[in-house]
């Protein structure tokens, strides 16, 4: 253990009055402010971690799940944090995750597995939603696991075998996870979970070398001892596997199987854009994250996780409800492929929780108001009586910035304004120092105070809380919402305009069911111009797209089988090609000028950019940064 971490721990003010849980047993805690509940979770791990006890973070809300994996090793670096990443799909999407999804997905199961053997996990981190998901059981990922060092023994006819059986694919050139390519004696695979590609060079059946490769380049990187290799899929696909499939989907739905097209592609062994959503029928029984789990395990209940489950199961179900009649790509219950919430808390009850609720926490307290003001001839006035304050009563500041680049801007609006800090290096340094006011970098959310220690962590979200910028940024994030405009589209209503990709725009009058003499299927009402009618099947979804103009009740109707699409899309690729003439010409005119050498303030230009009245898009902001990049 880490002479700094010594420190942290022989400070007994900095220690958190925390419970311990046995297991079945269920504490309630306030969930701290800011940034304070990665602190809080980080010293329960680190005790969890002294027991050799596995610590699993379900979140309400997916985007804290990803904070508490960038902020808990800034307050404890010994610990290993990992995410279960969600496939990043909708229920019932004809869409399959991304294959580097898959590949963590598949090395965090592992390592639940083989915590001691693997490296293993401290902390567990996954979003209340991706924890009902239904999983691959342990058996599958334990038998198709297999692992060669250099100097084995191994032909390549038996290694391409074990490959195909694992689920990998064969091709020319090896540049995702779940690929592997055999060129005589050279064999170059890109193992699932594995941050790079494996070359081995056999010499007759011997494994000579075992190199690590660049995937873009090719080019040969390092040697490496040792080879493990994981499943190519979260579900099996050898011939075994596919004919259980077909038998389970002729149990499952009813009509003739070989008019579905991924009934006919399992027959062939192809797996198909979202074959993920037809899981169970992979296996004879299905598992859940908590059959990874070992018994000690503590699960820590973040935010309003039963709210969060059950929003996404009437969500789910709504789309079951929308999607579950196209014949030709039938849906699995929902309760087939997710938990549902009483289950999941089900399955919690025999494991130790510790549930972070909404309250006022004793052991913190929220950062008072100390923003700095541009307009004020001393425009850290109030960070200044903040930290002077502290100081009195035995206290201390650390201020953090997001980046590198922000610290040295902050560094210098502080010096400029006569305010001492010392430099910091990480959060165990500033704790075992002495310095009354610090300066950092680390990747917190937000700020907080420790009551007892009178310790305060600053960001540059309380330090910035007044600025135009960020408060127009929080206001675009509360109005922006991918998933309640992807939740409009699960719940068209009669009237609503809707945008087909190849007819335009047209208006929903609801679902109909018609029978072309293959059996009742949906199909998608939409009427256009002059009364035309289009049916489209609800099998075609991902070609329709809600209206986003301003009057919906005013949509402009396109004419069925005319031209006023095509023509609209042309004029509107124009434009581009237009602008992007405009744009050449333009910074070639730039290019040709000689410019002039502009002298660079950061406080002047700090001053500035936080009065600016409106928001930078990101081509602006990189034209910015590459503007300042000069004029360093």
């Amino acid at each position: 253990m880490s002479e700094a971490l010594n420190s942290v721990i022989s400070v007994p003010r900095l220690e958190l009055a925390l419970p311990a849980p046995a297991a079945g047993e269920r504490f309630a805690l306030p969930r701290p402010p800011g940034s304070g509940d990665a602190l809080l979770i980080a010293q329960f791990a680190r005790r969890a971690k002294a027991k050799r006890q596995l610590v699993v973070a379900i979140c309400a809300d997916a985007l804290d799940a990803q904070r508490l994996v960038d902020e808990l090793p800034y307050f404890d670096g010994t610990l290993a944090v990992r995410p279960f990443p969600d496939w990043e799909t909708l229920p019932y999407d004809i869409l399959s995750p991304h294959p580097d999804l898959v590949s963590e997905r598949l090395e965090t199961l592992y390592r639940l597995l083989t915590r001691e053997a693997a490296g293993g996990i401290d902390v567990l981190v996954v979003p209340a939603t991706t924890a009902l998901y239904r999983l691959a059981p342990p058996a599958y990922i334990a038998a198709r696991a297999f692992a060669f060092r250099q100097g084995e023994r191994l032909a390549a006819d038996k290694l391409r075998a074990q490959l195909v059986f694992a689920g990998y694919q064969h091709v020319t050139q090896v540049v995702a996870p779940g690929e592997f390519s055999v060129r005589g004696g050279l064999i170059d695979l890109f193992p699932m979970g594995a941050a790079l590609p494996f070359r081995l060079d056999l010499l007759d059946d011997a494994i000579e070398t075992i190199r690590a490769f660049d995937p873009d380049t090719q080019r040969s990187l390092y040697p490496v001892p040792e080879v493990r290799l994981l499943p190519g899929r979260e579900f099996p696909l050898d011939e075994a596997a596919r004919t259980a499939f077909r038998s389970r989907w002729r149990e499952a739905f009813e009509g003739d199987p070989s008019r579905s097209p991924v009934y006919r592609d399992i027959g062939n062994g192809i797996a198909g854009p979202g074959i993920e959503y037809y899981l169970p029928l992979f296996f004879d029984a299905t598992a859940t994250l908590f059959n990874y789990l070992p018994a000690e395990t503590t699960i820590v209940l973040h935010g309003a996780v039963e709210a969060s489950a059950q929003r996404f199961w009437t969500e789910t179900a709504e789309r079951y409800r929308f999607l579950a009649r196209d014949a030709e790509r039938p849906c699995l219950p929902p309760q087939r492929l997710f938990m549902g919430v009483e289950e999941f808390f089900v399955a919690c009850k025999r494991f130790a929780r510790l549930a972070l609720v909404e309250g006022e926490s004793p052991q913190f307290e929220p950062v008072p108001t100390i923003a700095i003001d541009r307009k004020s001839h001393d425009p850290i006035e109030k960070l200044r009586a903040f930290a002077q304050r502290l100081e009195l009563e035995g206290g201390r500041l650390l201020l953090l910035a997001d980046s590198a680049g922000r610290r040295e801007t902050i560094a210098q609006m502080l010096r400029d304004h006569g305010f001492d800090f010392a430099d910091n290096a990480d959060f165990q340094s500033f704790v075992s120092g002495d310095a009354p006011v610090a300066l950092g970098e680390a990747p917190l959310h937000g700020g907080f105070v420790l009551s007892e220690a009178q310790l305060a962590i600053v960001t540059e979200t309380e330090l910035y809380a007044a600025s135009p910028r960020r408060l127009r940024g929080k206001a675009r994030e509360r109005s922006s919402n991918v998933e309640a405009m992807v939740r409009d589209l699960a719940e068209l209503r009669v009237g609503d305009p809707v945008v087909h990709v190849e007819h335009g725009i047209g208006r929903y009058l609801g679902l109909e069911s018609m029978d072309l003499g293959e059996g009742p299927a949906e199909f998608l009402h939409l009427q256009y111009a002059n009364d035309a009618k289009l049916y489209v099947p609800v099998a075609q979804l991902h070609l329709i797209s809600r209206y986003s103009g301003a009057d919906p009740d005013a949509a402009p109707l396109h004419h069925l089988g005319g031209g006023d699409w095509e023509k609209a899309k042309k004029k509107a690729a124009k434009q581009v090609r237009d602008t992007a003439a405009e744009l050449l010409n333009l910074y070639a005119l730039r290019a040709a000028r000689k410019g002039h050498a502009f002298d660079f303030k950061p406080h002047d230009y700090e001053a500035f950019a936080e009065g600016f009245g409106f928001e930078e898009t990101p081509d602006q902001q990189a034209a910015i940064d590459a503007v300042l990049r000069d004029m360093r």
